[in-house]
């Protein structure tokens, strides 16, 4: 933002926790109008003024769900993304929708990123904790989507054809689950959309009643389960990143607090638009969501 001020915004915040009482409105506003970077800035202004750690005073101040958003807005994005696939993966059962939505939906940079904050921050590869947490083609599906190594650079539309004809005949009968894990996690975004205009063009020549069936139509029909779940959120966040969003955020309000959090804290700067008042919880835990996303 023009003119930001680190040291007045910690200026700001501790007067906010300062005396009786905590005001909820002015941390909101400075906090709810910062992009990440800035808010980092702050914590480091906030120490260097007057010797205290920023979170662990928001922290002491703040309670609930209130609390749980502004902790997680403080932290960097890549380690709120490394602390929640760590929770997904803790302790009995496994959260297979965080580790879809986290894991089939970045870039090859956020990828090598993330996986260096996750071994940093919980002391452990995030491949061996994605093989020992899950299994079998879920489990490979995950793991290819976090080499990193996606041919992002080849957006050689001339492929596509080729491309969907393999998708096609790997999903016909013994339906090859391998051949859709390579194409869907190795070729680039834009070269993948055009394969998936050429699947429903193959579709509607084969057979009348196939005509405009999409990807994620085969893939709902020959698939089920982890992996389905898996290859959907793959296709759908290429076709349409910010509309794969909106849906998982609608689903989120469904009293799913933590994916709410992490969805509008990670992509409010990036690729939501606006959110519902009656949509969303009360209290200062609403104002703050709804300030995220409008700010």
């Amino acid at each position: 933002m023009v003119n930001f001020d680190p040291s007045m915004d910690a200026s700001m915040l501790r007067k906010a926790m300062k005396g009786l009482g905590t005001d909820e409105a002015s941390i909101i506003n400075i906090l709810a109008n910062r992009p990440n970077d800035q808010r980092q800035k702050i914590s480091s202004a906030f120490k260097h003024a007057y010797g205290k750690d920023l979170v662990k005073e928001l922290k002491s101040e703040l309670s609930g769900k209130f609390e749980r958003v502004v902790l997680a807005m403080m932290l960097p994005t890549t380690e709120l993304l490394a602390d929640h696939l760590h929770e997904a993966m803790k302790g009995v059962g496994t959260n297979e929708d965080t580790l879809v939505e986290i894991l089939c939906t970045r870039n090859n940079s956020e990828i090598i990123e993330l996986k260096s904050v996750y071994e940093r921050k919980h002391g452990k590869p995030l491949q061996k904790s994605i093989e020992s947490e899950t299994s079998g083609h879920f489990s490979r599906l995950l793991v290819s989507m976090t080499t990193g190594a996606r041919d992002e650079a080849n957006t050689n539309l001339q492929l596509a054809p080729q491309l969907a004809q393999q998708l096609y005949t790997a999903g016909k009968v013994g339906t090859d689950e391998a051949e859709f894990n390579r194409i869907l996690s190795y070729y680039s975004y834009p070269l993948l959309r055009a394969v998936f205009d050429e699947y429903k063009k193959i579709k509607a020549f084969c057979s009348v009643t196939s005509q405009g069936k999409s990807l994620i139509d085969a893939i709902k029909s020959e698939f089920s389960g982890d992996i389905q779940n898996g290859l959907i959120a793959v296709v759908s966040s290429i076709e349409n990143r910010p509309q794969f969003f909106a849906k998982c955020l609608h689903d989120a309000m469904k009293g799913k607090d933590d994916a709410l959090i992490r969805l509008i804290v990670t992509r409010a700067e990036i690729d939501l638009g606006t959110i519902k008042q009656d949509d969303t919880p009360d209290g200062d835990y609403k104002k703050m969501l709804i300030a995220l996303v409008d700010g």
